[in-house]
């Protein structure tokens, strides 16, 4: 797809100012859809490092469960490691892509808003409006002293 794209993206050029801001709408979303994606495997990963970190120091023929497509399956310890660990090296990998896919559609967005000269005047406001907000934010927190939760 990432082919069609580029060479098909002379002959798709956006005819108003409409077609141009849907165009630039949905570039955005594809560019959080991949964001929301890395992180949701990021968690992933966060997982399976607590899991092989638990179970690594036991003895290997130790008995151990493993959630497979729903079911729990019953295996030992010397089984479910490396399979977490194959698991865990994929993930990060899938993750290494989509930071890849990610830089690129940054680079497209940036490409595209010169091309447009588009400015966001929302970021302008949201720069205005967090000085003022960080004040209202901090009086809903509440903070002792260092020692406080001690005695």
């Amino acid at each position: 797809m990432a082919g069609k794209a580029e060479g098909g993206g002379d002959h798709r050029e956006p005819v108003n100012e409409q077609a141009v801001a849907n165009l630039y709408a949905a570039m955005r979303s594809e560019l959080n859809q991949i964001h929301t994606k890395i992180t949701e495997l990021e968690m992933e990963v966060s997982e399976h490092s607590l899991v092989i970190n638990a179970i690594q120091p036991l003895d290997p023929s130790r008995r151990c469960y493993r959630m497979i497509g729903g079911v729990l399956v019953e295996r030992t310890v010397k089984e479910v490691l490396p399979a977490v660990l194959r698991n865990k090296e994929g993930l990060e990998e899938v993750i290494s892509r989509l930071n890849e896919a990610l830089e690129k559609k940054k680079k497209e967005i940036v490409e595209f808003e010169a091309k447009y000269k588009i400015k966001i005047r929302k970021a302008d406001a949201e720069v205005k409006d967090e000085s003022g907000r960080k004040e209202g934010t901090a009086q809903g927190v509440l903070v002792g002293p260092a020692g406080g939760s001690e005695a």
